[in-house]
């Protein structure tokens, strides 16, 4: 299958470059295509003529675009509108890449496809915008939610805690729940997951649930780092942007693509980073 890659400097983009061996990736970073310009995105289409499209291109700056929505809907919503009308022109299927943040952590349990979605933030809500423009326009979609993303490379939260943890004593918020999610299994599962044609809306993210300050302690006991992690609720840590108490993710569809636990991801990065 040749794949066009969208958003390919960033943390997913550069894992899905490793994942995705057996297919032909054609890679853009945003320098190579912005992917909210109509004729940039119709141009390398049609130079590239791809059987799929791999949308890894996003706005995630979450509280800076709680001052500048112009620019998280241009990245979040108004990107993947394009790619999906210049897609569906084409008969070209396309894979969007989305967020925990379209829910508002109301749930007490893990969400699912078949949840209602009430973002908080603007980022959110860019996000969400972005997946119905997606869902609206191509038949031949994958909308892919994801949670608590990381990596080895790009900035990241498992990375600050790092460069943090250095000081032998870090503050994290102990009453947000989520699904951390390491971005080499993300790509792993997309590659799986393209190849099922199964179109529509998709969880795909680590099993299993995790606090911050939980998934704080596991990052540093991986990396046999000794600090002390102080719990603290979200009221003492401010940040513009509202962020979902609990949005850990599960899926109703049944692919057979699944990751492993979020642990497991947590043993990868420490190892890929040490090395």
């Amino acid at each position: 299958m040749r794949v066009l890659l969208t958003g390919a400097g960033g943390q997913l983009g550069q894992a899905v470059r490793g994942a995705f061996g057996r297919h032909a990736v054609v890679a853009c970073t945003h320098a190579e295509l912005d992917v909210a310009e109509p004729d940039a995105v119709r141009a390398t289409l049609d130079r590239v003529e791809p059987d799929l499209v791999l949308n890894a291109a996003a706005y995630t700056a979450v509280d800076a675009a709680e001052d500048d929505a112009a620019a998280a809907f241009r990245g979040n919503a108004e990107g993947p509108r394009q790619l999906a009308l210049a897609t569906a022109e084409r008969g070209i299927a396309l894979a969007h890449v989305s967020t925990d943040f379209v829910f508002d952590g109301s749930k007490p349990t893990p969400y699912h496809e078949l949840d209602v979605t009430h973002p908080l933030s603007v980022y959110g809500r860019s996000k969400l915008a972005g997946e119905e423009e997606v869902a609206r326009l191509n038949p031949r979609h994958y909308v892919v939610r994801t949670a608590w993303l990381y990596s080895p490379v790009r900035r990241n939260f498992a990375l600050t805690l790092r460069e943090l943890g250095k000081q032998g004593e870090v503050r994290v918020v102990s009453d947000q729940w989520g699904s951390p999610t390491y971005a080499p299994h993300l790509a792993e599962g997309l590659a799986r997951l393209i190849e099922t044609g199964d179109y529509g809306l998709h969880h795909l993210a680590n099993a299993g649930v995790a606090s911050r300050d939980e998934l704080a302690r596991a990052l540093f006991e991986a990396l046999r780092m000794r600090v002390r992690v102080e719990p603290i609720p979200t009221s003492a840590w401010p940040s513009r942007a509202v962020r979902p108490r609990q949005s850990a993710l599960v899926s109703l569809r049944q692919t057979g693509v699944a990751l492993p636990d979020w642990q497991a991801g947590v043993s990868a990065w420490a190892e890929a980073v040490a090395g």
